[in-house]
């Protein structure tokens, strides 16, 4: 049966290859980001608009502004957070040269952040703005805002209008270049949705590294993914909690987009999913469209 899902964040590398595989299942799909449509330049091999695109329902709305994108949300079987920030801006900045090395690695590794400057399962009163603002006193986005407290602000939107399902795109591990509260910021976001939404059929991806060949720059680190993989299944795994990501294997973007698709379609996936499991919906997900 033809369903209805709403993709966050997909205009991005893995959320508009989740609304192409929703697509050729003949369902109604509807992208939610800051930038409407995305730079096709940017996600895939070509600068044009591939033709089920066109059949994308490419909307306009701010992830910190739940009034902007609420009426979206109306009758859909799913909704899927995919967005969030893999690297900080002071983190960017660092890399960038936009600012002191020693100053802004020190704020990008401190211990503990500012999410939003309210609780993210309390919606405004009193004629207050539902809106998340930044923490940090520069109004920094941080993992905390943008990972954790986006994606408990939109399972609780997505609670109070009835969606069946909820998707969050988490990570399988943190990556040893990477401030741990990347990590920590979606592993909070998993537990707080899970506990505080029990009704909704919530369901948390956890793939690894994402490669493609449209993107050229991620090959070699798949490579590089899956020698760690490789050597660290003859080591029984004990690299894991070292290296985290960069043992974990890399999973082409596509394979992630159709588990997704999956896992709304079968309603027994719940919790948890991990990097076998989401090869196998995938490649439960290619026999179905060979049918």
């Amino acid at each position: 049966m033809p369903k209805k899902i709403v993709v966050f964040g997909g205009n991005g590398f893995l959320g508009s290859r989740i609304c192409k595989s929703a697509i050729s299942r003949s369902w109604t799909v509807t992208s939610v980001s800051r930038s409407g449509a995305p730079v096709w330049s940017s996600v895939s091999s070509s600068p044009n608009p591939p033709p089920w695109s066109t059949s994308v329902q490419w909307e306009k709305g701010d992830m910190l502004k739940p009034s902007t994108y609420t009426h979206l949300l109306q009758d859909a079987d799913c909704v899927i957070h995919s967005s969030g920030i893999l690297l900080e801006a002071d983190y960017k900045g660092v890399l960038q040269g936009k600012e002191s090395p020693i100053a802004g690695l020190r704020r990008a590794y401190s211990a503990t952040k500012m999410g939003s400057a309210r609780n993210p399962l309390e919606k405004g009163i009193d004629g207050e703005e539902d809106e998340l603002r930044p923490g940090e006193g520069d109004g920094q986005l941080t993992y905390e805002l943008m990972n954790r407290d986006t994606a408990i602000t939109l399972a609780r939107t997505s609670s109070t209008a009835s969606i069946p399902t909820f998707i969050f795109i988490s990570a399988a591990a943190g990556a040893p270049l990477l401030p741990t509260r990347y990590i920590t910021s979606k592993r909070d976001a998993e537990s707080t949705i899970a506990s505080s939404f029990p009704k909704m059929r919530n369901i948390f991806l956890r793939p690894g590294f994402l490669y493609d060949s449209s993107r050229t720059f991620t090959l070699p680190i798949a490579f590089a993914g899956f020698a760690g993989n490789f050597v660290n299944s003859l080591l029984g795994g004990r690299l894991t909690s070292l290296a985290g990501a960069a043992v974990e294997k890399p999973l082409k973007a596509d394979t992630v987009a159709e588990a997704v698709v999956e896992c709304i379609e079968d309603e027994g996936v719940r919790g948890v999913v991990g990097t076998e499991k989401i090869e196998g919906l995938a490649a439960r997900a290619w026999r179905r469209g060979m049918l």
